[in-house]
């Protein structure tokens, strides 16, 4: 409601600023193009990386101090952390990093984002960026043309790079004109009271504008130009941090529990960062012109020791910070706990997943296994028989033997109010998920929302036989009841091997394995079809019980087959490997 009402009125607002003042016009358009190229940047990566970038996080933050590093070096490459938090978010959702490890990629990511300001101070304020923006958008539009993906990705990265040159360019040539008819330093406030209003000034910037490094740009072209003192320009820096706090608890007020949790150890990072920097303002400044000296910054290179401060005062709210990532997690994980419910929801499939092709392939693999594990259960129960009961024994005939049908299981209810749910949220967040994804990972989707297909024609199977099942288990007839035993034992030996492959780890085994699996359900079906044949000319079953025994053999044989082939999908990585099971 809140942001309603405030959208319209700082349009109106913006309105105003850029009819009234042309030089205020040039500066909000060099900001506006800064933005745009942020944009360009983050989307080109997504394209060029072809996933690299997943897999390096995903391997480099079993460690606090890795996931610290792995999240620095990433945003000082890419230039994103808004990028950098949408794939730890997902890679959360997935299961594929602990919280922990999020944490210190968030906390790296903070230290990364300052290279926006070495970036600026460095290149943009002391030589005309402009003159390399052009022949980069023009060179980044003819890469944009490509059919290949990851030439377009090089394409939005050098169009974006563009856009950020020239939205610098903008930024400093509109202050230097405004510096002719007003000067901002003439406003000027020393003490901590000023501190407290840039601080602010800094925070509300960053909300406004959505971005910290479109801030620390601004406030680093109007220090070059001498439109702000560079006292002031440190107190804007620490409320462009703080205001980021704000900027994050916003995006995730929509998001999923692991995004929110992100979002508030990040305003716990950034408001203690925020702290240190307040309370240890004058020190850390004389620090910077100390550490200046030392590395060769100018003592009038303002610019390059804002960057410097910027820096600093980061790393000192990560060493101050990491040491209680524990006990940070131990509270982050009880907030925004789900509530327990009986209704078998997705637990992988997240929106912000969507956007990361790979993840998302890793997600819906999940939720599929998901889906798997629920329909094992179910199955198990319509057979009358315990899971525990019978995967972990040698003999299934005794356990089959030895069970009573005291297991009271709506199948058809179970199905229709719970895996039916499941497996719609599958197929539409795997057809919504293909969109940024090319034909090989396109091809992988395909191959889970098959297992998932298969996976749902078994439950509808075993809903077919469990009825018969339960009739002939209580027929006084020996014959009929022990060929009902016998399917019962060939579809839990089924389900039995299948979970002893899930953690094999080797392609060729588990291919192996489930194909002689495969073979003796063939071969099983053949001999029960001979036994059936003979059990009808013995006369020691009628036609009735007959007619049921070869439909319900189809479907035991079915079941068998349909989760086998699930299985060859879900814990066969290697594609050919699949291909050459499939041929077989």
């Amino acid at each position: 409601m809140l942001k309603k009402v405030l959208y319209p009125l700082v349009l109106l607002a913006l309105a105003y600023i850029l009819f009234s003042s042309n030089d205020a016009k040039i500066i909000i358009s060099g900001i506006a193009i800064f933005l745009i190229g942020m944009v360009f940047m983050e989307d080109g990566f997504k394209l060029f990386s072809g996933g690299i970038l997943e897999k390096v996080l995903e391997n480099s933050t079993n460690s606090v101090p890795k996931a610290i590093g792995t999240g620095f070096l990433a945003t000082s490459i890419i230039q994103s952390s808004s990028l950098i938090s949408i794939i730890i978010i997902s890679f959360l959702s997935a299961e594929l990093i602990s919280l922990a490890g999020a944490i210190g990629v968030v906390f790296g990511s903070n230290i990364g984002t300052t290279t926006t300001a070495w970036i600026v101070s460095t290149f943009g304020v002391k030589i005309k960026i402009s003159a390399y923006a052009m022949p980069m958008i023009i060179f980044g539009v003819v890469f944009r043309f490509s059919k290949n993906k990851s030439y377009q990705g090089i394409g939005n990265v050098f169009v974006g790079l563009g856009f950020v040159f020239l939205g610098i360019s903008y930024m400093k040539d509109g202050f230097e004109t405004l510096k002719d008819g007003l000067d901002l330093a003439q406003f000027a406030m020393e003490g901590y009271l000023g501190a407290l209003v840039y601080i602010l000034l800094g925070a509300v910037a960053t909300v406004v504008i959505q971005s910290s490094s479109a801030t620390m740009a601004l406030i680093i072209t109007a220090l070059a130009t001498n439109q702000i003192l560079y006292i002031n320009a440190l107190e804007l820096a620490i409320g462009a941090n703080i205001g980021t706090t704000v900027t994050a608890v916003i995006g995730a007020l929509a998001s999923n529990a692991n995004g929110k949790r992100l979002a508030v150890a990040h305003f716990i990072f950034n408001m203690i960062t925020g702290f240190i920097a307040i309370v240890f303002l004058y020190q850390l400044a004389d620090l910077v012109t100390f550490l200046a000296s030392k590395i060769g910054i100018g003592s009038e290179d303002y610019a390059m020791k804002l960057a410097l401060f910027h820096t600093i005062f980061n790393i000192i709210g990560v060493l101050v910070v990491s040491p209680f990532t524990k006990y940070l997690v131990k509270f982050l994980e009880g907030l925004f706990l789900e509530k327990n419910t009986s209704e078998l929801k997705a637990k992988y499939l997240d929106d912000v997943v969507i956007a990361v092709p790979d993840v998302a392939i890793t997600a819906v693999k999940k939720e599929t296994i998901h889906l798997y594990e629920n329909a094992v259960e179910v199955i198990s129960h319509a057979l009358f028989l315990h899971r525990h009961k019978f995967l972990g024994t040698s003999d299934i005939s005794e356990v089959v033997k030895s069970s009573k049908l005291n297991i009271q299981t709506d199948v058809n209810e179970f199905y229709s109010n719970k895996i039916k749910l499941l497996y719609g949220d599958i197929i539409h967040f795997s057809t919504l998920s293909q969109e940024n994804m090319d034909n090989s990972q396109k091809d992988k989707i395909y191959d889970l929302k098959l297992a998932s297909r298969n996976i749902v024609e078994a439950i509808k199977d075993i809903r077919e036989l469990q009825k018969n099942i339960f009739i002939y288990l209580k027929s006084k007839n020996t014959s009929i009841h022990d060929e009902y035993n016998n399917l019962r034992i060939n579809i839990a030996n089924t389900i039995k091997t299948i979970n002893e492959l899930k953690d094999v780890g080797d392609d060729i085994d588990v291919l192996s394995n489930l194909e002689l699996l495969k073979e003796n359900i063939n071969q099983l079906d053949n001999i029960r079809n001979d036994r059936i044949d003979d059990l009808i000319r013995k006369n020691l079953i009628d036609s009735k019980m007959a007619t049921s025994l070869i439909n319900d053999s189809s479907y035991a044989y079915n079941i068998s087959k349909k989760l086998i082939e699930s299985a060859s999908i879900l814990w066969i990585e290697d594609k050919d490997i699949q291909i050459l099971g499939e041929e077989k």
